[in-house]
């Protein structure tokens, strides 16, 4: 774990959960496993805000806990987890490309909640998509409903282990933590729900005095309702699938720009037909017939069997080998390569080494066409960047400079991991650039939500357009210019987080697939 990620990682959780869960996360991120017991003596928190501190990181997957044999519990930060936040709105964007508005938001509050049963997510997304309707118009829960059994159908949530179901022993005393299962098959089942109803607006002012005792007797009403067939069934969201959707758009982008538009369209449509049966962390879809292929192919794409075999052998016999051939059968059996590289926008030498493999300076110089003073310097500055390395093979065993070759040559997974600390220090940089320029214009920012406030409110009450325009000059024409200079700088800060993010996702897929190699 290095500094840089820790320093991130302390960054977003403060960002996003507060002081107290940043201060617990953290000490678990530099000192390993701990009990509860050293962490609140090493934090020097009360008991009671360590533990709601602990049970927030639980419940957001960031923090995992395993009952020792001698009986305590100890506590595990997931660093990489905590990582994952900087990706959440990538996710959000995903599910609204692929499954519109209701898809983005039942993603978003499974990601702000952590955890939550489907009924709760339906109730709250009917209400969230009716807000923003017409009035007279609602959002159906059933529509809702099928929105998450497509996200359910397509791997992009899933359930949360539970405890199993055992007899009750009034002699054996309950285990310190409990163990939480889930059997595989059950992940991506939908509980049958018979959800009638639709979404509902907030109130007004008036509305909610009026129907306080009408409320009150409904929630006296809903307490002593039965619970709902999917009561202690809970959902999150699944981020190795997101992961597995991403790096399948970079492979079919890279084949796109390699070959042309119909290989990228024939990949995508293997991608698509097993990115339910092929596990996020294999190196290879599973196989496909020629003929399956063609029978999957989008409606209107013509083209004939014998042209799909040619572009298929053209795939498979590729350098790159985004598509391998595994068998005869069926037309011929294929598959999608996870492995493959990511292609490099690195400068002339970086690709010139990584095509030679090893080179003199003089090489360098030659084969780059650059002045030799100039490919030096460069050689020099990425060799103290470790960029590249530097390889001496003596001729003799005095290893005489005069008698010794130097070869230049790249060890790219070493490149790799370099970029993605680099990465991590970047997204650390832009974060608090962020969190400086909200500080320094707080005054500000507390003035503008309170006109905002003070608008809504007499609009509410049908205010003339005279005392709206008096109180909108309230904020002067500088201060306005100033808002509008901190909208435009938070604005390119979030937009560069996501694109350094993109750049993190592609490095750590490569180092990972790399490892993996035998």
């Amino acid at each position: 774990m290095t500094q840089a990620e820790i320093k991130l990682c302390s960054l977003l959780l403060r960002e996003h959960f507060g002081e107290i869960v940043e201060k617990i996360g953290t000490y678990l991120i530099r000192t390993g496993t701990q009990p509860l017991r050293m962490i609140v003596n090493e934090t020097g928190l009360l008991l009671d805000q360590v533990k709601k501190a602990l049970c927030v990181l639980i419940q957001h997957n960031l923090v995992t806990y395993q009952l020792q044999k001698r009986g305590f519990v100890e506590y595990e930060a997931q660093c990489k987890r905590v990582l994952r936040i900087l990706r959440y709105p990538r996710y959000i964007y995903t599910a609204k490309t692929l499954y519109n508005d209701t898809g983005e938001l039942i993603v978003e509050e499974l990601l702000l909640n952590g955890k939550m049963t489907m009924s709760a997510v339906v109730r709250k997304v009917a209400d969230r998509l009716t807000e923003t309707m017409e009035d007279g118009k609602t959002m159906d829960y059933t529509d809702v409903s099928n929105t998450f059994v497509r996200l359910a159908d397509t791997h992009f949530v899933q359930r949360c282990p539970l405890i199993p179901e055992t007899p009750e022993t009034p002699d054996v005393p309950p285990p310190p933590a409990p163990i939480l299962v889930i059997n595989e098959k059950d992940m991506y089942v939908v509980p049958r729900l018979n959800l009638i109803g639709k979404g509902k607006r907030r109130r007004s002012c008036d509305e909610e005095e009026n129907g306080e005792h009408k409320a009150k007797k409904q929630k006296q009403d809903g307490e002593s309702s039965e619970p709902l067939p999917d009561d202690g069934i809970y959902w999150q969201v699944n981020i190795d699938r997101f992961h597995q959707h991403f790096r399948d758009q970079g492979i079919v982008s890279a084949v796109a720009n390699r070959m042309d538009q119909t290989s990228s369209e024939i990949v995508r449509t293997m991608l698509r037909m097993s990115e339910v049966t092929t596990s996020s962390s294999a190196p290879y879809t599973q196989p496909l017939s020629s003929n399956e292929i063609f029978r999957s192919l989008p409606a209107g794409y013509n083209i004939v069997k014998q042209v799909l075999d040619q572009y298929l052998t053209l795939l498979a016999d590729d350098p790159l080998e985004f598509v391998g051939k595994s068998g005869d059968s069926g037309g011929g059996m294929y598959t999608v390569s996870i492995l493959c590289g990511f292609g490099s926008r690195c400068a002339r030498i970086f690709r010139l080494l990584l095509r030679k493999k090893h080179l003199e300076q003089k090489q360098v110089e030659d084969f780059a066409m650059i002045p030799a003073k100039e490919a030096k310097d460069m050689l020099y500055k990425m060799l103290s960047e470790n960029v590249v390395s530097l390889q001496e093979i003596p001729k003799t065993p005095d290893h005489a400079p005069s008698r010794t070759f130097y070869l230049y040559t790249v060890n790219i997974l070493s490149s790799a991991r370099m970029l993605l600390h680099r990465c991590y220090k970047s997204v650390a940089n832009l974060i608090e650039r962020r969190q400086y320029e909200t500080k320094e214009n707080k005054r500000l920012l507390e003035k503008s939500q309170r006109v905002e406030a003070i608008l809504a409110s007499m609009q509410a009450t049908g205010a003339e357009d005279a005392q709206l325009q008096e109180i909108e000059e309230m904020i002067t024409v500088p201060e306005r210019q100033q808002l509008q200079n901190l909208k435009r700088n938070v604005n390119k800060i979030d937009a560069s987080e996501n694109q350094v993010d993109e750049t993190i996702f592609v490095l750590e897929s490569f180092i990972e697939s790399t490892m993996k190699k035998p």
